[in-house]
Order: structure tokens, then sequence, then C-alpha cells
């Protein structure tokens, strides 16, 4: 391109400005980034998160002063004064359930002859009373027990029961002897009952397992209502 001023002429070229072409490594390294991305991306959508969950709990055991587990177990003692007691209330509820027998009798004008004629009636009474009444008085036994050894009521309970248990084995050892060199037992007045052999001993039967099986549960619980109490101290103090 020539402009003229005046005399003098000067050549002007034309300024060519270069295309400017971008990085190859630059562009690759941008879309393999880009790739990566969108691959995580897709990766992230697709997991599923699972909460976490508590561990399980741990069944953790109460620490138990070795010095404490001497006073735990049997104790002969808190059994043999609970037998004596359950003795004791045995023979209060007896006098008293007479004296009520008694009194009721002289009230309905209840002979002993009415008595003998429903045997039935009259021996399913008396079954039943006695064996409510020492039910009672072994629970009370039982608590007693409970209540001197503080721990492990229930088996001292049971060992109130045990006490009564050989001791009835002991005096009906001693009361058969006894029989068979003095015939006591042909000196017994017995009431004349119109019930065949068989009754009475099924009869006798049914009321020996009743008074067992009684005894011995309100023995246990006793010992253990005893033991409650000790036990609602020892939760005050902690």
């Amino acid at each position: 391109m020539v402009q003229q001023y005046g005399d003098t002429a000067t050549v002007t070229q034309p300024v060519i400005t270069p295309t400017q072409v971008p990085d190859d490594a630059d562009a690759i390294s941008t879309q393999r980034y880009e790739e990566a991305r969108a691959a995580a991306h897709r990766a992230m959508s697709d997991v599923t998160i699972i909460p976490d969950q508590p561990p399980a709990p741990q069944l953790v055991e109460p620490d138990i002063d070795p010095e404490m587990l001497a006073y735990r177990g049997f104790k002969f003692g808190a059994a043999f004064f609970g037998w004596l007691i359950a003795i004791a209330m045995s023979v209060l509820l007896s006098l008293a359930v007479s004296a009520a027998a008694l009194g009721t009798a002289e009230i309905l004008d209840y002979t002993r002859a009415e008595a003998e004629a429903q045997p039935g009636a009259a021996g399913i009474t008396a079954a039943a009373v006695a064996v409510l009444m020492l039910s009672l008085a072994f629970y009370t036994g039982g608590y007693v027990a409970g209540r001197l050894a503080r721990f492990d009521g229930g088996r001292n309970g049971f060992g109130v029961w045990m006490f009564a248990f050989l001791f009835s084995v002991l005096a009906a050892g001693a009361g058969a002897l006894l029989n068979s060199q003095y015939d006591l037992l042909a000196e017994v007045n017995r009431p004349d009952v119109s019930l065949s052999t068989d009754t009475v001993t099924t009869g006798g039967l049914i009321a020996a397992a009743a008074l067992v099986v009684l005894t011995l549960l309100a023995a246990i619980v006793g010992g253990k209502s005893g033991q409650r109490y000790h036990d609602k101290i020892d939760r005050l103090l902690d």
C-alpha cells in the first residue's frame, strides 16, 4: 500500500494478526477432567447411604463386692429361726381356727352327729382350712428367713420348708416306732364316718400333695418378700 504525502511516497505494509491456535494438551486435559467429574457424579448418585446403626447393647453385669459374696447363699440360722416362726404361727393359727370353729358350732348348734352325717363336706372343709393355715404360717417363716439372711431370700425360704420336712419325717419315724411298741393308735377315738377306704385314701393323698406344694411355694415367696425389704434400702443408698 503506497501513500503519498507531498513529494515523498511512503510504502506502508499491512499488519497481519496471526490466528491463535489452542494448545492440544490443555484441551485433552480439560476433556478428561470433565469426563472424570461426570463419572464420579454418576457413581455418587448410584450409591445408597446406609445410616449408622447404634451398637447392640451389651449386658453389663453389676459389680459385686467380693466381700459381700460371703453373706450370700443358704444361711442355717436364718432358715432355722424362720422354721421356728412357722411352727409358732401354725400353733397360733390352729388355736384361732379351733376357737372360731367352736364358736361357730355353738352359735349354729352344729353337733358332731351332724358332721358325721356329712363326712365328705366336713373333711373337705377341714383339709382346706388346714392347708390354708399352714401355707400362711410357712409364708411368715419364709419372710423372717429372708429378712434375716438379707440375700437369697428364696433359697432361705426353701430352707425353712426343708427344716419342716426333715423334722416331719423324724417325727413320723418316731411315731411309727412308738406305735409298734405300744399300739398308740388303738387308743385313739376316731370318728365313724360313712366313707370307703379308697375314698379316704384318695382324699388324704390329694390333701397331702396340696399341703406339700402350697407350703413350699408359700415359703419361697415369703423369703423373696423378706429380701425385697433390703433391696429397697439398697436402691435408696445407691
